[in-house]
């Protein structure tokens, strides 16, 4: 059976984006985007709700172009060979290969992903992520903290729900980033 793991890039307070929708500051540098992606390798699919479909989509097309450092095009090709489910009800298609959309996020088909899956499964963003907290689906949560504090925006984690949690694995980056890495109870 495969994990369903969340992860996210958040600041010191706990928003993966400002209060202006800017998430600059998250950018990983070249050490700790390496780090993703030997994160990324046992990962056989991505769920995402629409926003973070939108953004992460640009990887269909990112690193290829001339000087790309060879960690932002291994991450490309890790992304571009992962199938994708996209929650959306507003989303008329999706635009990259091995993409499918779903108009509601239903935790028994989430669980039958996870009991044929042979690679582990990721959650992204934190509305979606809030529905499989909900349901009792995330195994894992991996956060990066970046050292910077935005003082309000939109929250990582979700609202309103009560989640253990056992730490698993820690690491600091050169850049100030730490990684966390927990495993739900």
């Amino acid at each position: 059976m495969a994990k369903l793991i969340f992860t996210a890039i958040t600041s010191l307070d706990g928003y993966i984006e400002d209060d202006k929708g800017s998430f600059d500051w998250a950018q990983p540098d070249l050490e700790v985007h390496a780090f993703v992606n030997d994160l990324e390798r046992p990962v056989g699919t991505h769920l995402y709700g629409r926003r973070m479909y939108e953004t992460m989509a640009v990887w269909q097309t990112l690193g290829d172009e001339p000087g790309t450092p060879a960690v932002v095009v291994d991450f490309a090709g890790l992304w571009r060979g992962l199938d994708k489910v996209v929650y959306s009800r507003t989303l008329d298609a999706v635009s990259t290969p091995r993409t499918r959309l779903e108009r509601e996020f239903d935790p028994d088909a989430v669980r039958g992903m996870k009991d044929a899956a042979d690679r582990d499964i990721s959650v992204g963003g934190p509305g979606l992520a809030q529905h499989a907290f909900e349901a009792g689906l995330v195994d894992e949560v991996r956060l990066f903290v970046s050292p910077v504090v935005v003082g309000g925006g939109k929250a990582a984690l979700p609202h309103d729900i009560r989640v253990g949690l056992e730490l698993l694995d820690e690491r600091r980056f050169g850049n100030g980033v730490v990684y966390t890495r927990y495993r739900t109870r």
